[in-house]
């Protein structure tokens, strides 16, 4: 056994099958060989599959044999669109592609806490169903599996993330706020183009592109409380071909990140007053389209305790994470049931989305054990130190 109570041998299989995750990346919604994989492996170990209508992603059970509770562990699949330059000798094998985001870790833990609870399955005291989710990157993969129905009676579900700031196996836990809700938004100017030298004779729709970006940037400022944390970005910008033709047409596109429902509707609402306002100004027509995201994550207060507990009786070290404007699809579990989302140290010289970004696989050593032990002591009714965090 290592000093992490995992036996060498699943930890060499774990690193094993790590090192394969992270050379076969695939993209949200094309995790085919990711999919056959992690149905492989589960099998081999005699793990319940249980049905999917999706085409990707597993969902799995163990326990059962006793009754109890059924909870959930998730763990995202996908990888992203990023032609990896990390070095490492297990590196990608598909062009453009790479787990850049931990996503091979986090279903390598899950995999591995699986091996282990199976071994104890007559002794489990409930149910534990296993979430390998795609598309967590894009095309919201968590919705698409609350839609299975697959979540009915789950009572709580954990989930865990890699982070590249903090120490190897170091924990972070966070009430309340940890991931702000992810929102898109479009806007089009549509006007009269013509000749640079003559604006008189056309509409400029960059004049009213330029009128948006300032006014977008005060709706923040203006219209949001400051202890109300919420962020308007406009990351991409099309118009015209040539420099002396104004266009017929402007094109803009960003993101909108906010924690509270009523603040995320009220920069909705004035996003498009803006928008209506300065097509009414210069004469043009102004489109506004909003895309939902990923709502924003907010931790359960006692399953968070919980998690904090359960990775101190191991001595593992806990911190505090800061709220975070990036998003999380974890929240859509969380829309549902109670649930808690985790972070463990990889520490990464290069941060997450980074061509260069790694991980250390000791971080195993945290991730693989936490996970075994919340499930069991939250099977054997919530108690650590003789102190109970559920009730």
């Amino acid at each position: 056994m290592t000093q992490s109570g995992l036996a060498k041998e699943t930890l060499q299989t774990l690193e094993s099958l790590f090192h394969w995750f992270h050379r076969h990346p695939e993209l949200a919604l094309n995790e085919f060989e990711t999919t056959k994989k992690i149905k492989a492996v589960l099998q081999e170990h005699d793990i319940d599959i249980l049905p999917n209508p999706l085409d990707t992603g597993v969902f799995a059970k163990i326990g059962g044999k006793n009754a109890g509770p059924l909870i959930a562990l998730r763990a995202d699949i996908d990888a992203l669109p990023i032609n990896e330059e990390s070095g490492l000798p297990y590196s990608s094998e598909n062009p453009d592609r790479m787990h850049a985001c931990g996503h091979d870790f986090h279903l390598t833990n899950l995999l591995a806490t699986a091996f282990e609870l199976k071994k104890i399955e007559g002794q489990l005291n409930g149910t534990v169903l296993l979430i390998f989710q795609p598309a967590e990157e894009v095309d919201h993969g968590a919705d698409r599996v609350v839609q299975t129905g697959i979540l009915k009676g789950v009572e709580a579900i954990f989930g865990l993330h890699v982070n590249d700031e903090l120490p190897t196996g170091v924990i972070g836990v966070k009430e309340g706020n940890l991931n702000a809700a992810v929102d898109r938004f479009f806007v089009t100017f549509k006007g009269k183009g013509g000749h640079a030298a003559h604006p008189e004779s056309a509409n400029d729709v960059i004049v009213a592109t330029g009128e948006f970006i300032v006014s977008a940037q005060s709706i923040v400022s203006r219209n949001v409380s400051p202890f109300e944390p919420s962020v308007v970005s406009i990351t991409h910008i099309e118009s015209g071909k040539t420099w002396n033709v104004l266009p017929n047409a402007a094109l803009l596109e960003g993101t909108v990140r906010s924690y509270d429902n009523a603040v995320r509707e009220k920069i909705k609402t004035r996003l498009r007053e803006v928008t209506n306002g300065i097509a009414a100004t210069n004469g043009i027509i102004g489109e506004f389209k909003w895309v939902d995201g990923a709502p924003a994550v907010v931790n359960d207060r006692h399953l968070t305790q919980f998690v904090e507990a359960v990775a101190r009786k191991h001595n593992f070290e806990v911190v505090e994470l800061e709220p975070s404007m990036g998003g999380e699809d974890f929240s859509s579990y969380q829309q549902i049931i109670p649930g808690t989302f985790f972070n463990v140290g990889v520490n990464s010289p290069y941060p997450v989305h980074n061509s260069k970004f790694k991980v250390d696989p000791k971080a195993f050593e945290t991730s693989v054990p936490l996970f075994i032990d919340l499930v069991k002591t939250y099977f054997e009714g919530s108690a650590v130190d003789g102190e109970t965090l559920l009730s």
